[in-house]
């Protein structure tokens, strides 16, 4: 693969921006305009935007759709769903809205009770893929980097979260949200496009390579920064443990983040030699099947 070549993606983990610290405090047209602009700066042509469910998410299902739709040939809308809030229907109501998939994390149950089967039917039906989040929640500070006591802006990044986190759920737990549960729910709905966020999430990379392994319906992404994209190489797996069919690439950062993380993993290809179909797998050909907007590849039999 040429590390000068033209990157063309499909970004399956962007979140709707944001001002976490005030919720109320946002110019949404202002943010997902440059949203936008760094979207497309770094070589985004559809980017699945996450979008509603709780003010800390930005504006509600219904707002969303009209900044969304000021970039309508990048963004496609994906609602984040509050699974233990959610009546049967809700999902057809979004979808016929405009929404294109769903975004499920921190649910009070197992992904896989069956007080969310409904839901994960009517995905089904709708062929509206679905991103689960994975693993750990991120917590203001990536410990496996850096500390507080190491440089200021760390130390003011832990004092700002402290401040933010009560006003955030704490009945989450990473024990909930496993990559064996997307098997589960893979097994009852082997129409439903599943993505897994993050490898399964640091700890679980051989869940989630294990479910990527048998479950057709089932792919994860790339997204979750530094670590899990060193983590990705360096235990071999993009292209070894989980085969570049199985594999998508999520932003899930800041603005000016963006560009640097597809730099980040087109130097990892490089490295990988991935030829270039097998990174357009990953950059675009796999989230744009599931969302219907490229036909499924089968290899045909040779004539006898």
């Amino acid at each position: 693969m040429s590390k000068g070549l033209r990157t063309v993606i499909w970004d399956v983990h962007c979140h709707f921006p944001r001002n976490w610290e005030d919720p109320d405090n946002n110019d949404h047209t202002e943010a997902i305009d440059r949203r936008a602009d760094r979207l497309r700066a770094a070589g985004v042509v559809r980017a699945s935007v996450l979008s509603g469910g709780s003010r800390e998410f930005g504006p509600n299902h219904d707002e969303a759709l009209a900044y969304l739709r000021r970039h309508e040939d990048l963004m496609v809308p994906v609602a984040h769903l509050l699974v233990d809030d959610t009546p049967r229907g809700e999902v057809t109501r979004l979808h016929g809205l405009g929404y294109r998939g769903l975004k499920i994390i921190g649910s009070r149950l197992p992904y896989d009770d069956y007080r969310y089967f409904h839901m994960y039917a009517e995905a089904e039906d709708l062929r509206m893929p679905v991103l689960f989040h994975c693993g750990v929640i991120g917590g203001g500070v990536d410990y496996a980097i850096t500390h507080p006591r190491r440089d200021p802006a760390t130390a003011e990044a832990f004092r700002r979260w402290r401040e933010f986190r009560s006003r955030v759920p704490r009945d989450v737990s990473a024990l909930r949200m496993r990559p064996f549960h997307l098997d589960t729910i893979a097994n009852n709905f082997p129409d439903l496009p599943i993505i897994g966020a993050h490898m399964g999430g640091t700890g679980n990379y051989d869940e989630a390579a294990s479910v990527a392994r048998w479950r057709h319906n089932v792919v994860f992404d790339l997204s979750g920064g530094d670590t899990i994209e060193r983590h990705a190489y360096e235990r071999g797996l993009i292209g070894k443990e989980i085969g570049v069919e199985k594999l998508v690439w999520g932003s899930d950062c800041g603005d000016d983040e963006i560009g640097d993380h597809v730099d980040s993993l087109r130097d990892i290809m490089a490295k990988l030699e991935l030829t270039e179909e097998e990174a357009d797998r990953i950059w675009y050909r796999n989230a744009a099947e599931m969302f219907g907007e490229a036909e499924p590849q089968f290899a045909a039999m040779p004539a006898k």
